[in-house]
């Protein structure tokens, strides 16, 4: 079956220097978010580590909220090629049952290792989001009609597979949870429910 996975929404058209600005900033802030953390970094932070303007800033992102948000996008981007065009199971060429289990632990790590700057792009003043990538339904529901399982409504149970991916997970999950000291025993967790669901839902 022909992988039909929605692109994430390309950038519009940038001047070069607006696009070297862009990408400038990203890195700026991908330094300082290893260095100190998401929570601590500032506008005025990255417009002076990145030689730019704090309008400049504001221009290319809007919001502080803006700029963890264009970071954690980037990532997604990289998690879409993989799933497209990468190795199986994660990518094309392994069974059904195999590419699910495989993704649901390829997403649960992504949000492992981007929590930080996932509760970054939260302005403090909304809500936690519902959160839903737009790569998970319709990928969960395109392998689930290949696995064909005995379900009625397979759009129905790609939503429900999809929210446990995408609750957001990890804004749920307690700071302590994604500690150092506890962080792969979570992730361990995670992904071992989520191969016992999906077999239990989609084996034999």
């Amino acid at each position: 079956m022909k992988e039909l996975l929605p692109h994430l929404g390309k950038p519009r058209p940038e001047r070069a220097d607006a696009a070297r600005n862009r990408a400038l900033l990203l890195e700026t802030a991908r330094v300082l978010v290893a260095e100190r953390g998401a929570s601590d970094v500032t506008m005025d932070e990255l417009a002076a580590r990145s030689g730019l303007g704090k309008g400049t800033v504001f221009r290319r992102f809007g919001s502080r909220a803006g700029i963890f948000q264009a970071l954690l996008d980037e990532e997604e981007r990289s998690l879409q090629q993989a799933v497209m065009g990468g190795d199986p199971p994660l990518g094309p060429g392994a069974p059904g049952l195999e590419r699910l289990i495989a993704y649901g632990t390829a997403r649960i790590s992504f949000l492992f290792d981007n929590h930080e700057i996932a509760r970054a792009t939260l302005d403090g003043g909304q809500k936690a989001p519902a959160g839903e990538s737009p790569l998970s339904r319709l990928h969960i529901r395109m392998l689930l009609g290949e696995i064909k399982p005995a379900f009625g409504d397979l759009d129905v149970l790609a939503a429900q597979l999809t929210g446990a991916l995408d609750g957001p997970l990890m804004l749920q999950l307690p700071a302590e949870d994604l500690s150092s000291a506890t962080v792969e025993r979570q992730r361990k967790r995670l992904m071992h429910g989520w191969t016992e669901l999906v077999t239990q839902i989609c084996g034999p």
